[in-house]
């Protein structure tokens, strides 16, 4: 669900949504087998009760900016799936270790309102402004910064700032929690990025238990088959040179023999209980061993009986060979070489070791050390045998904590997607932004800030509210002359830039995630590009408007693709006419001497275009209407590629041919799994997504280039599936028309889309009629 701060429906703030996520904790919390897994459903429900009373008492107030009666907009408040507010500050709660120990040291009552009164005093002072200068501080929600700034304010002599700051925050002292935890731990490497820190490799690893199959294998190999061969040789001592079993009468000390190991079976079945297969009647290991013990209780086996042994005796010694023979040796030999090798349990205890000494809140600088096999002395510490290698599945989650440079990331295949990378976005324009402060202590202080203020979730907002920024948090607000807008604009530039051209390269079939729409959005602001960058709209709670940056964003695209490009051709846009919109509502919000909160024109247009490529009925009103509204969006504004190409300047190292080319290949990779799909349309629609993101990139190739890539997805289509090619024949069809100067929509020829109010072309005769 898409809870942009510009697209927000009324009818998400029912209390029945949260009645239903409440039933589903409650649900798991009391049927789940895993225990962990309750405990988190337990803590899910109390919060979904939290907004369920927050909203029937009248303290929540959902859709507004500030949800919570009595706590301003800049406070950070608990959400929960769907943007819900729970009514609990996330600054709030209990004291705190730090905060108890602090209380403790300086003698005062452990209370939020005497902690606050002290960290104001000299004394406290002082320790904070400590703290600013070692930078060994953790800063996990944006309030823990303010009391920090208000030191850095005092000491910088910003007496006024400072006291009016502190006023500020008074009224919520007993309530919030203002300082941070002090860490043993530096600043971060300003360049370096993580995934994951160490702490959570580590919790990966300790909730990985033992595989029941694995083991089940282990004991299977190592019990149960050499205890059959040991039977099965027993079994032979009695039989004739035919090797029939039972020709020759057992003696006394093979009954006895036989006595033994009835009684090793009891034993073993009482400690070994993974491998249950011993105990089936029909099994042969279990044939044998009914037989010893009937014979060995002196009763005369009985026709069947001896039939059922003499037929277990022959197909196992058919099967494996005479115990103690070439064949079955080896056999067990490579059996016990394989059920030798330590499971992933026993190595992710190991790896478990190799964590425990480093610092768990953050990533690892040096991940290799930490994938080496077993060493000598593990082996002898642990018992894992030498030089057992690391298996992958426990190596990815030590991976990503890896600690370095984005692209350096990328390039290790450690940032599998768009989604990933925005994850770790945050962590570099966190310090980008710092570095507009002049002065170390305050930048640290502001990126780590930063960081924290984006692992605030968005909240559910009416009425095209926005979230929160940044800069109206007081604390910022009251540095915010600090900053040198110089410096900012032009360091922003550059990783803007960086990262445009890395989300584009290393994944040009993909939409750009709302979570880095935003993060480059905040660059763009500091930059003073004029780039509008416009987030993805969900269309279940679309309300028919969009805000003025789309149109700003589709006159982007129009003075880059405009005047007869392929993207402009293919897609019927008059970009022309997108100008002249444009200037004109520009000049009647200058008229107005208002900023306009919607642009109706842009909205008319969609609609109209949306309405011509429609090919069914019940258009009005439904989801699927509203998603081709908002196709036509993307389509008119690139989705921010014309933004990041002609006003950021982004140029991929490897060419527009090349991506173009990668992204056809996913168009043909998404469009296989629509093959036998009963629910075939998000395919549909990322594959429609993938082709725009390609006739984008195409649009930028030389006219040589085109004609040899046009050559060549025909040819690619051709060495596809044919289900895959028969699907994409009426899109090359219409790309080739567009490229030969017609229209797509002629002949055999289609153009495709994502969206349809109707049975979408893509579907094949056999596919299912459910969405």
């Amino acid at each position: 669900m898409n809870h942009d701060a510009d697209q927000q429906h009324l009818v998400e703030a029912n209390p029945g949504y949260a009645s239903g996520q409440l039933a589903r904790a409650l649900t798991t919390a009391l049927t789940h087998q895993d225990s962990e897994t309750r405990r988190r459903a337990e803590e899910r429900s109390r919060r979904w009760r939290d907004v369920l009373s927050g909203m029937t008492g009248g303290l929540l107030a959902i859709g507004s900016r500030t949800p919570v009666a009595g706590l301003p907009a800049w406070v950070t408040p608990e959400v929960v799936r769907g943007g819900f507010a729970t009514g609990t500050p996330a600054a709030g709660g209990p004291l705190l270790a730090h905060e108890t120990e602090a209380a403790r040291e300086a003698g005062i009552p452990a209370n939020r309102r005497e902690l606050f009164a002290y960290w104001l005093s000299e004394e406290g002072l002082g320790r904070l402004c400590e703290l600013l200068d070692t930078g060994r501080y953790e800063v996990t929600v944006p309030e823990e910064a303010a009391l920090l700034t208000v030191a850095w304010l005092a000491r910088a002599g910003e007496t006024d700032a400072a006291l009016g700051l502190a006023e500020e925050l008074a009224p919520f002292a007993d309530r919030l929690r203002f300082t941070p935890r002090p860490s043993g731990l530096p600043a971060p490497d300003p360049v370096a990025v993580h995934r994951r820190t160490v702490g959570e490799a580590v919790d990966t690893l300790v909730r990985r238990r033992p595989s029941r199959a694995v083991e089940t294998q282990r004991e299977a190999l190592t019990v149960w088959q050499p205890f059959g061969d040991e039977l099965l040789a027993l079994w032979l001592e009695t039989a004739d040179e035919d090797g029939v079993v039972l020709a020759r009468v057992p003696g006394a000390g093979w009954r006895d023999r036989g006595a033994e190991l009835l009684r090793r079976y009891a034993d073993l079945a009482r400690r070994h209980t993974y491998c249950t297969k011993h105990l089936r009647p029909k099994e042969n290991l279990a044939i044998l061993r009914d037989a010893l013990a009937e014979t060995v209780g002196g009763r005369e086996l009985d026709a069947r009986r001896t039939g059922l042994l003499r037929h277990a005796v022959t197909s196992m010694v058919r099967r494996r060979g005479l115990p103690g023979s070439a064949r079955l040796t080896a056999l067990r030999r490579e059996q016990a070489v394989q059920a030798a090798l330590p499971s992933h349990h026993a190595l992710a205890q190991l790896m478990l070791r190799r964590l425990a000494g480093l610092p768990q809140e953050t990533g690892v600088a040096e991940v290799a050390p930490l994938l080496l096999p077993v060493s000598e002395d593990e082996a002898r510490e642990t018992g894992l045998p030498l030089g057992a290698p690391i298996p992958a599945a426990l190596r990815r989650p030590v991976e990503a904590a890896s600690s370095a440079p984005v692209g350096t990331l990328v390039e290790r295949g450690l940032v599998p997607s768009a989604e990933v990378l925005a994850e770790l976005v945050p962590q570099l324009v966190a310090v980008t932004t710092a570095q507009a402060y002049p002065d170390e202590a305050l930048r640290t202080l502001a990126a780590a800030g930063y960081r924290a203020f984006r692992n605030r979730r968005s909240l559910l907002l009416l009425n095209l509210g926005r979230q929160v920024r940044v800069e109206e948090l007081p604390w910022v607000r009251a540095v915010a002359g600090q900053r040198s807008a110089a410096e900012a604009g032009e360091e922003s530039v550059l990783v803007l830039r960086q990262l445009g051209e890395l989300a584009v390269q290393a994944f040009p079939a993909t939409v750009l995630p709302n979570p880095l729409v935003r993060e480059l959005s905040v660059l763009a602001r500091e930059a003073e590009l004029g780039a509008p960058l416009v987030e993805e709209l969900a269309a279940d709670i679309f309300m028919g408007t969009f805000t003025p940056k789309f149109l700003a964003a589709a006159r982007v695209a129009a003075e880059l693709l405009g005047g007869g490009s392929l993207y402009e051709r293919y897609y019927a846009i008059d970009y022309r006419a997108i100008r002249n919109l444009a200037i004109t509502e520009a000049a009647e919000a200058q008229i107005r001497r208002h900023r306009p909160r919607t642009s109706p024109g842009f909205a008319k247009l969609c609609v109209e275009r949306a309405a011509a490529s429609s090919s069914g009925g019940g258009y009005a009103g439904s989801t699927a209407a509203n998603g081709m509204v908002i196709e036509q969006a993307q389509i008119l504004t690139t989705h921010n590629l014309a933004t990041l190409v002609h006003r950021v300047g982004i140029a991929p190292a490897t060419g527009w041919e090349d991506l173009a080319r990668r992204s056809f290949g996913t168009v043909c990779h998404l469009t296989a799994r629509m093959h036998g799909n009963p629910w075939p349309l998000t395919a549909i629609k990322d594959t429609a997504y993938a082709w725009r993101q390609m006739l984008f990139h195409l649009s930028l190739c030389t006219e040589e280039e085109q004609a040899r890539i046009l050559t060549w997805v025909v040819e690619e289509a051709g060495r596809r599936p044919g289900h895959v090619t028969d699907r994409l024949s009426p899109a090359l069809t219409g790309l080739r028309q567009v490229a030969e100067g017609g229209s797509a929509d002629t002949g055999a020829g289609r153009r495709l889309l994502g969206w349809s109010t109707g049975g979408h072309w893509m579907r094949g005769p056999g596919d299912a009629v459910r969405s």
